[in-house]
C-alpha cells in the first residue's frame, strides 16, 4: 500500500507485507510508546482489524495481534492500559471514513498473507526491544545483555533470602519464560521462570542450589525475581525488558515454540517485608519524593496485605 496515516501519538505506514508504526516523542505520548520508538508489525502477526468510537471525539483504528506473535503483548498479559497499547491509532472522529478505508485495505492484506489468523503463532513474529536493557527495581537492579539476566540486590530493599542467595546471573538457556506483574498494580514484579524450578541460588549467583527446592511463590523471597514499588520498575522500562527476555528464551529453545508467561497471582506478604517497605516509603515521604496522599494510600495497601 505504501500510504501513511498520522494519528495522535503515532503514525502508521502501510507496506506490502507489514505495518510500520512510529511513535511520537512528545511529552504527551505515553512513556512506553516513546521507549518503543517504532515497531514493524508483519501482516502474519495480526488476526484482525477494528474501528471503534474513541473518547472525546475520536475514532480508534486497532490492529489485533495474534496470540503468541508479539513478545511484548505476551509479557504484558492483558495488563496494559489503553493509552499504552501500541496497536491503537487514535484519530479525530471526522476521519472515521478514512479509518474504515485503511481497515478494509489491511483486512484484505491479512486475507492474502495469513492462512488462519485465529490460530496462535508458532513463534514470535514481531521483534522484541533489543538488549542491552536494564531498570531499577525496589530491591535490586536488573540487567539483560542478550545472553544472561542479572539481578544485583540493594541493601535497602532486598529481603534476607535474596541477600543470602547473593546476586544472580541466569543464562537464557536455563529459563522457560517470565512473569511480569505491572508496577501500576499492587505487588508488581518481574520473575524469571527457571527450567529446573530450583530455589535459592539458581543460575550462577553466589548462592547454591540443590535443584530440589520449588521456586518460591512470593516474589519478595525469590532470588529469580525483582519486586517493583512506587517509582520502581516503571512499565516503559520493565515491560520491554521482559519482552526481550521472552524473545531470547524462545530463540534459545530447540523447537522455538512460544514460551510460557505465568498467570499473575496475589499473595500475602511477610510482616517483616511489609515493615521494610513501609520504612522505605517513609524515607521517600520525608525526602519530599512522595506526597502525603501517596504515602497514606500506599501504607494502607501494604497493611491490608498482612
Amino acid at each position: 500500500m505504501g500510504d501513511v496515516l498520522a494519528g495522535i501519538h503515532a503514525t502508521w505506514e502501510f507496506e506490502s507485507d507489514s505495518v510500520l508504526i512510529r511513535f511520537e516523542r512528545g511529552t504527551r505520548t505515553p512513556k512506553l510508546l516513546q521507549a518503543l520508538g517504532e515497531r514493524r508489525i508483519p501482516h502474519e502477526a495480526l488476526s484482525s482489524v477494528t474501528v471503534t468510537p474513541g473518547k472525546r471525539g475520536t475514532v480508534v483504528l486497532r490492529a489485533v495481534p495474534r496470540a503468541g506473535a508479539d513478545p511484548l503483548v505476551e509479557a504484558a498479559a492483558g495488563q496494559l492500559r489503553e493509552s499504552g497499547d501500541p496497536y491503537r491509532l487514535v484519530l479525530p472522529a471526522e476521519r472515521d471514513t478514512l479509518a474504515e478505508y485503511y481497515a478494509d485495505e489491511l483486512r484484505a492484506a491479512l486475507a492474502r498473507s495469513v492462512r488462519d489468523a485465529e490460530e496462535p503463532a508458532e513463534r514470535y513474529l514481531v521483534a522484541a526491544p533489543a538488549p542491552p536493557l536494564h531498570f531499577k527495581a525496589f530491591d535490586g537492579k536488573a540487567y539483560f545483555d542478550g545472553d544472561r539476566v542479572s539481578f544485583r540486590w540493594f541493601w535497602t530493599g532486598a529481603s534476607t533470602t535474596k541477600w543470602k542467595a547473593g546476586d544472580q546471573s541466569l543464562p537464557v538457556g536455563d529459563l522457560l519464560g517470565v512473569e511480569w506483574r505491572s508496577p501500576e498494580l499492587f505487588d508488581g514484579y518481574l520473575r524469571l521462570l527457571r527450567r529446573d524450578a530450583a530455589g535459592v541460588g539458581a543460575g550462577t549467583g553466589t548462592g547454591t542450589s540443590t535443584g530440589t527446592e520449588p521456586q518460591p511463590a512470593q516474589a519478595d523471597h525469590d532470588p529469580a525475581a525483582v519486586v517493583f514499588g512506587l517509582g520502581y520498575g516503571p512499565v516503559h522500562e520493565s515491560l520491554p525488558f521482559a519482552a526481550a527476555v521472552l524473545a531470547a528464551v524462545q530463540n534459545a529453545a530447540p523447537n522455538r515454540a512460544a514460551v510460557p508467561v505465568s498467570a499473575v497471582t496475589s499473595l500475602r506478604r511477610d510482616p517483616a517485608d511489609v515493615a521494610d517497605r513501609i520504612r522505605h516509603l517513609g524515607e521517600l515521604h520525608q525526602a519530599g519524593l512522595v506526597t502525603d496522599e501517596e504515602f497514606s494510600a500506599k501504607k494502607a495497601e501494604l497493611l491490608a496485605e498482612l
